[in-house]
């Protein structure tokens, strides 16, 4: 699917609007740009996403930063 951009915006269809709201964060990675959609509350996403998660904050961020140096690596 392709979205058009003019005057610096970028238009997203409105089947996408639906799906995913319509606000987004940019990110670059590899040469490409992402658009990750945002919660309209952050907080109680995240809350959600890691409801099932028995690691605590360490063990989480030991992890993280092991896949984030496994990624550099490549």
């Amino acid at each position: 699917m392709r979205v058009e951009a003019s005057d610096g915006r970028i238009y997203l269809p409105k089947s996408l609007r639906e799906r995913f709201g319509d606000r987004f964060e940019l990110v670059e990675r590899d040469g490409r740009l992402l658009l990750i959609p945002v919660a309209d509350d952050p907080l109680a996403a995240l809350r959600e996403e890691f409801r099932d998660v028995e690691a605590d904050a360490e063990e989480l961020a030991a992890a993280a930063e092991e896949e984030a140096v496994e990624e550099a690596c490549r």
